[in-house]
């Protein structure tokens, strides 16, 4: 069977790449700019990634590809209103463009924050109409889609945009959902994490599964894995113990008491709004947005469901679809919680790389 070949750039831990690797693609190279991403990336998927600021390798660095992975920031489309910027941001995006005419992939994959549909550059244009443009100018027809994580089986409300490019005659279709109203039933976050163990203390270890799977979820998590590890409890103050402790299952920040000595609690209780903030997951739907402050109670609803502390590092890992059997790499906690909340849900990942193979082969 033949084995499409991948580039991937802005790899980061290498989320979306895993996906792929799970549908059979090659990855025949990979970079990203940081050291931790690129060693988690080397541990779980493969060496053929370097470190590097990708505006200083040249073409001859990207080898010949079916499918290049990976994209830019949001931000840096926003800044790229003129090739004469300085801003190096906005220079990764030229780049981009300058890798993908030299190569001509048959197709191309980007994620991104849903809010690069809304963006404007410099100019004031629309960040997409000009990515629009810019692609069909080099031969390709950019499609875009918001894809909800929910919909395939991931026990995270995440939604982001993907933008595939596709060279003429190649036809791509976004995957259909699989879970939802009449569907498969969403998983939720105790599908997700229910026979993982309490916490260890220690920021090191390994500890064994507090019983069988009892979801279809965990023993997909579980594959070739035979024990849990990063999982251990983070941090917190006395003050945030005590707040986590009146947070009720799906509650947040409306929960905890008004003799709490805090402008900003009071702020937020009379303001309203800010659903997740010190949050608590509901164990009957899936969790909200894992982002990168997952050690913190007061951005994000980080509060297990069950138990008075914030999710572990295995915990958020669960709930973004990586396997147990991965393992992130750093000395740093925050660049550790970075790679894990900035990534693409690999079961995302998998669902598109299916689509783009389909694609492919409908042309051999």
């Amino acid at each position: 069977m033949k084995k499409y070949k991948i580039v991937s750039l802005f790899s980061g831990g290498g989320g979306l790449d895993l996906g792929f690797k799970k549908a059979n693609f090659d990855i025949v190279f990979a970079t990203d700019i940081d050291e931790s991403a690129v060693l988690t990336y080397k541990k779980n998927i493969s060496e053929k990634i370097i470190q590097a600021d990708i505006n200083t390798l040249p073409m001859s660095t990207f080898p010949d590809c079916d499918v290049i992975i990976g994209g830019p920031p949001c931000q840096a489309f926003s800044l790229a209103g003129k090739r004469d910027t300085d801003d190096p941001r906005a220079k990764l995006v030229f780049k981009y463009l300058e890798i993908i005419k030299c190569k001509l992939p048959k197709i191309f994959l980007m994620e991104n924050v849903t809010g690069i549909l809304s963006a404007k550059t410099k100019e004031g244009k629309k960040v997409i109409d000009e990515l629009i443009s810019s692609f069909k100018e080099i031969g390709y027809e950019l499609k875009y889609n918001i894809l909800e994580a929910t919909d395939f089986g991931i026990p995270q409300k995440r939604r982001r945009v993907i933008l595939v490019g596709t060279r003429k005659g190649f036809e791509f279709s976004f995957p259909k959902p699989n879970h939802g109203d009449g569907l498969l039933p969403y998983v939720t976050a105790y599908d997700a994490l229910g026979d993982l163990p309490d916490c260890i203390g220690v920021k090191s270890g390994t500890q064994n599964y507090k019983c069988n799977p009892f979801t279809d979820y965990q023993k997909l998590m579980r594959l070739d894995s035979i024990n849990v590890s990063d999982h251990f409890e983070q941090s917190t103050s006395q003050l945030d113990k005590y707040i986590i402790a009146h947070v009720k299952p799906g509650g947040n920040y409306m929960d905890i008491p008004l003799e709490v000595n805090s402008k900003r609690i009071r702020r937020l209780i009379q303001d309203g709004g800010h659903t997740t903030c010190y949050g608590r997951l509901d164990p009957n739907k899936p969790s909200y947005t894992i982002n990168t402050y997952f050690n913190r109670p007061n951005v994000g609803c980080n509060i297990h469901y069950e138990q008075d502390r914030l999710i572990s590092l295995r915990e958020a890992l669960r709930l973004q679809s990586f396997p147990d059997t991965f393992v992130v790499v750093s000395s740093s906690k925050q660049k550790k919680n970075m790679i894990v909340g900035n990534a693409v849900p690999p079961m995302l990942a998998y669902e598109l790389a299916l689509s783009i193979k389909k694609a492919l082969k409908e042309v051999e």
